[in-house]
């Protein structure tokens, strides 16, 4: 069987949807009978959660400056490109064997 993610999209094609912080703090587990304390798997999905929401951020801070660098290096690339003129026709070219 073909591992599907929550996208849709079959395992390997494209990228996985990416786990929320709510998913983390919402996700239900099934009972065992030999079972785990509940309150601890809750207090551990919270600090899941809360680190996800911290991850999430720094990723979209870290994505904002990218597109704030990327914009500037393209403004410097244009403003040097205007700057920089072709060397003048001073000397005469090259009219060598080769």
């Amino acid at each position: 069987m073909t591992q599907v993610y929550r996208s849709g999209q079959p395992h390997g094609a494209g990228h996985p949807h990416h786990l929320t912080p709510h998913e983390v703090r919402t996700w239900q587990f099934d009972p065992r009978r030999r079972g785990v304390d509940a309150d601890q798997v809750r207090r551990f999905q919270t600090r899941v959660a809360d680190e996800l929401t911290i991850l999430h951020e720094e990723v979209r801070l870290l994505h904002q400056e990218n597109d704030r660098l990327g914009r500037a290096l393209r403004d410097w690339q244009i403003m040097h490109a205007r700057e920089c003129r072709p060397p003048e026709e001073s000397t005469p070219p090259n009219r060598g064997h080769w």
